[in-house]
């Protein structure tokens, strides 16, 4: 239970610091989305750009099986080179993105 404390930690800190550097404006916020019960940890844009309304998300982690699932980065740097950069094992990182069949590939776990 410990490790998952400290995923959570890592998490919603990584997402903080991305949610910090995200362009926000009048028309567009950023937003940071922590279900702490649940394991659900999200950050995504809503708002308005050019008169048509606007949601897009840009990571999308959850915590399930002990491990962290990335179901979705829309980042240049990649949140699970973050993560490995904290201390994650990448046996604890599942590319959720990635076909199953793909992620053995990857260098992260499989699920």
């Amino acid at each position: 239970m410990e490790k998952i404390e400290q995923y959570r930690t890592y998490i919603q800190h990584l997402l903080s610091e991305y949610a910090k550097e995200s362009p926000s404006d009048d028309e567009v916020e950023t937003e940071l989305i922590f279900d702490k019960e649940r394991d659900h940890y999200q950050v995504v844009y809503t708002g308005w750009k050019n008169r048509k309304p606007m949601y897009r998300c840009v990571l999308h982690l959850d915590i399930k099986d002990n491990k962290i699932w990335i179901q979705y980065d829309g980042t240049e740097i990649g949140i699970a080179n973050e993560l490995v950069n904290l201390g994650v094992p990448k046996e604890d990182i599942v590319l959720a993105f990635h076909e199953p069949l793909v992620r053995q590939y990857t260098g992260f776990a499989v699920g």
